[in-house]
């Protein structure tokens, strides 16, 4: 949809008096005397105030690394949320999209227990990048919409989450539309200890739910010489039992197990020269999606699954050398270069109502290779560098009928066999000082990626057919800022774009509660255009950063009825059918109190509108699948001695703006959207000593049953989470 040029200026301040008013009346009406309470204590508490900031005070600083350069938080001229390594070992969650749960702007949706699909500014799947230490994790054969890939990185070998909202496409290239969620591993400690030392240590971490019966533990052990080398091996292990959900009681075929394990190497080559090596492998067993399966439990209307059994394997690994240098030229200071091996496998298994037995899986085998230079001048830096990947996939389906005894061999699995996918970029970007008050960073990217599918269903014939694509693209983005004495005001203009996929162009099996998806080639890539105002104040005792954006959607690929039924099931393709937008408002406050308290808290009001054409040729507005419905954040915390405790509350308002294809997802969306909830959780750290530290929360203590927007089963209902975390 056109949108006016101004329309920041026109809609924002009356668009936000009639979202609070309607949201405040509405949890007015939801709230109970309890709740009401808990927000009265915290407000109270909030204006227990620290005293005025000092003017030579100053503030620890954060450094963010998604933007492929070290850079203080506080210097970036974009939205960027930073969860440290101290909250992931406090918190304790379950995985890496759930750590992210409480961030404005996003959204975590679960079809399973052990799947997590992370919303950004109404982005999921791939239209969200994630990088692991620099390194893209996407590959080739990640859906459109909520997937389970971002689950398949162990939260507690991490030493830093970061999350740049809005797109980053002059970085990474396609895909990097939403957001891009920056992983940091746990980098060994070599540099920290003494010249030639030799030391180790060790480190036990378990965590219990009465949720879901689970049980993680972890164990790392790290040895090296200081100044050195420094070897890092961990390892968890995890069982999932099933939710014990509020209301519904028990879920059954919810609960699944998981283990992963790392290994990490950094070493000092010469004075200039450095070497980080790593591997990583993780494993999900037997993973049910039961939202489609007859021991799906109904929730507010929702409807039951017809299959028998749905499940899924998952092993993933990542191995990386990386070499960093500090050089002296003209055109760089430092360089980074890194070669990266990421196998992935995935099998899934489903026994449909009839007993027909279908079994799809793939292997995926991506290599990628990229090279980052920086250089710093008088008032000013440059980025630049460029990446390569080549990505095959092979994918195998069979269906086996146990009444007539045949077992077929389908053309494909999930994705279409014998598939290559390949890119190339090259980007550049930089921030220079226009005077002591203005800042100003460009950047640019051109990219080149292509694509083959050996072997393919083609939807009309069903015949096995192949098919070659290529196509090319420009990003550019410009920021803005101007500094006052504490704060910044920013504004920015930026283009992503997203190329086709291997699962675009080639997916078949069923992709909503009704609906069996087909191959579609000929698709076009899409493209974005996201235009920001943010602001930030960073002072001793208190923070604010406020963020109003609007992005434009240009040949959207989205799925569309063929007009074809099968097996009962409405045929869908992949198809450019829609262009539209996606506008929010973001808000987040932190504030030191006295006496040791800390508040936190934040908002987030977003919508979405695509504008479609029907078979018929008539033109309509459908809003934005899974939008993210209006959700507040507020968190009380007081720290004292060796003891730390937080009061946390979350409001999430109904969803109800609900497009055709939420509206036929009746597994996973009541009638009407997914009502809204209120979560009250208590969380409690007792540092015992310096080697052990002890964790206990409450969660969901108003025993709320609920669902988070499009997920395909309830969380769970009042329960307890135990912690501990032994060094040694």
């Amino acid at each position: 949809m056109d949108r006016p040029s101004s329309w920041l200026l026109k809609d924002v301040i009356p668009m936000t008096r009639s979202i609070l008013k309607n949201q405040t009346n509405a949890f007015r009406a939801r709230a109970t005397l309890a709740r009401s309470r808990a927000v009265a204590l915290m407000l109270l508490l909030g204006g227990i105030t620290q005293p005025g900031l000092a003017a030579d005070e100053t503030v620890d600083e954060v450094l963010v690394y998604g933007t492929r350069t070290a850079t203080d938080q506080r210097a970036l001229l974009q939205t960027s949320y930073v969860i440290p390594r101290d909250q992931l070992q406090r918190e304790l969650p379950r995985t890496v999209p759930e750590s992210l749960m409480k961030i404005p702007g996003v959204l975590v949706q679960k079809t399973a227990s052990g799947h997590g699909s992370p919303y950004i500014r109404g982005f999921t799947g791939n239209r969200t990048l994630l990088v692991i230490d620099g390194v893209r994790y996407n590959n080739a054969t990640y859906r459109d919409g909520a997937n389970e890939y971002f689950s398949h990185i162990d939260s507690l070998s991490l030493s830093q989450i970061e999350l740049l909202s809005g797109p980053a496409s002059t970085l990474y290239g396609s895909e990097a539309v939403g957001g891009t969620i920056a992983l940091r591993s746990a980098k060994t400690r070599f540099a920290e200890q003494a010249r030639d030392r030799w030391y180790s240590s060790s480190q036990l971490l378990a965590r219990y739910s009465s949720g879901d019966a689970s049980s993680i533990t972890r164990v790392s052990t790290e040895f090296g010489k200081g100044e050195s080398w420094g070897l890092q091996l961990g390892g968890s292990f995890k069982s999932f039992g099933d939710i014990r959900a509020a209301e519904l009681g028990t879920l059954t075929e919810t609960g699944y197990d998981e283990t992963a394990l790392d290994l990490r190497l950094d070493a000092v080559l010469t004075e200039a020269w450095d070497l980080s090596i790593l591997h990583q492998d993780f494993k999900q067993d037997r993973v049910p999606r039961t939202h489609s399966t007859v021991f799906s439990v109904p929730f507010s209307g929702t409807t039951i699954g017809t299959d028998l059994r749905r499940d899924k394997d998952q092993q993933r690994e990542l191995s990386y050398i990386k070499l960093m240098g500090k050089i002296d030229l003209p055109i760089a200071d430092t360089v980074e270069m890194t070669l990266a091996r990421q196998p992935r496998t995935e099998r899934e298994t489903r026994v449909r109502s009839d007993r027909r037995e279908i079994r799809q899986s793939f292997d995926s085998d991506l290599l990628s290779l990229s090279a980052v230079v920086n250089k710093s001048f008088n008032g000013g830096y440059v980025t630049y560098g460029f990446d390569l990947s080549n990505e095959s996939i092979d994918s195998v389906g069979r269906e086996f009928d146990p009444l007539t005894d045949v077992d077929r061999v389908l053309n494909q699995g999930q994705v279409g066999d014998d598939a290559r996918y390949r890119t190339v970029g090259l980007f550049a970007s930089g921030g220079w000082e226009l005077t002591e008050r203005v800042e100003i960073q460009m950047g640019w990217r051109g990219s080149d990626i292509s694509s083959r599918i050996g072997r393919f269903t083609d939807p009309v014939s069903g015949n096995a057919v192949s098919a070659d694509r290529s196509w090319s693209d420009l990003s550019a983005s410009l920021r803005i800022a101007y500094d006052f004495d504490r704060s910044r005001i920013w504004a920015g203009v930026s283009e992503a774009f997203r190329a086709p996929n291997i699962a675009d162009q080639s997916r078949f099996g069923r992709s909503r509660s009704n609906e069996l998806e087909v191959a579609s080639f000929g698709l076009e890539p899409e493209s974005f255009l996201t235009s920001e105002i943010g602001y930030r104040f960073t002072g001793n005792f208190f923070t604010v950063t406020a963020a109003v954006y609007q992005t434009d959607l240009r040949n959207y690929i989205d799925t569309a009825p063929t007009g074809r039924m099968v097996d009962g099931l409405i045929e869908v393709s992949k198809q450019n059918v829609a262009s539209g937008y996606v506008e929010g408002i973001e808000l987040s406050v932190e504030a030191d109190l006295k006496y040791g308290f800390h508040l936190d808290g934040n908002l987030t009001w977003l919508e979405g509108q695509l504008n479609r054409v029907a078979s018929n040729g008539v033109s309509f507005a459908d809003p934005i699948s899974r939008i993210q419905p209006f959700t507040a954040n507020l968190g009380l915390s007081w720290e004292h001695a060796d003891i730390w405790l937080k009061a946390e509350l979350q409001l999430v308002g109904s969803a109800s703006e609900l497009s055709i294809s939420d509206v036929l997802d009746t597994q996973r969306i009541p009638p009407g959207g997914t009502p809204g909830y209120d979560l009250f959780n208590l969380r409690a750290v007792w540092q015992i000593n310096d080697s052990t530290r002890f964790s206990v929360a409450g969660i969901n203590l108003l025993d709320e049953a609920y669902r988070s927007h499009g997920s395909g089963t309830n969380e769970a209902g009042r329960h307890a989470l135990i912690g501990l975390d032994f060094q040694f």
